[in-house]
């Protein structure tokens, strides 16, 4: 997935320039530019701070047509946000075995949530 071009695509979809992106979220435009083009991945919090410049939610920087849909209509609060952040961070320690419980507790929960 190339999430800088996304982040690009969506910008000018919106006729926004990279210096509005940096007044509605704090962010370097150096930064943004690093992003977009390859250079820089952004952080979980990071995207969640340019999704919310972009009036999107976090969901449609990852999630495929159908899913993006689904995910649209749900609204992340600043929680499950940091939550999420936190769990990408202490992903990349985990084993295979342990990143597949952690997906099989995701689903069970999230299957659970729905209904």
């Amino acid at each position: 997935m190339q999430i800088g071009t996304t982040i690009r695509s969506y910008r000018l979809q919106r006729g926004m320039s990279q210096g509005d992106i940096e007044k509605r979220t704090g962010l370097l435009r150096c930064y943004l530019s690093r992003v977009e083009n390859g250079h820089t991945i952004p952080s979980l919090e990071t995207l969640s701070k340019i999704a919310e410049a972009l009036d999107l939610p976090l969901s449609e920087f990852f999630a495929e047509d159908t899913i993006r849909r689904e995910m649209s209509q749900m609204h992340l609060s600043e929680e499950e946000v940091r939550f999420l952040a936190q769990i990408q961070r202490y992903s990349s320690n985990l084993t295979e075995t342990d990143r597949k419980l952690l997906l099989a507790m995701v689903r069970k929960f999230a299957s659970t949530a729905v209904q």
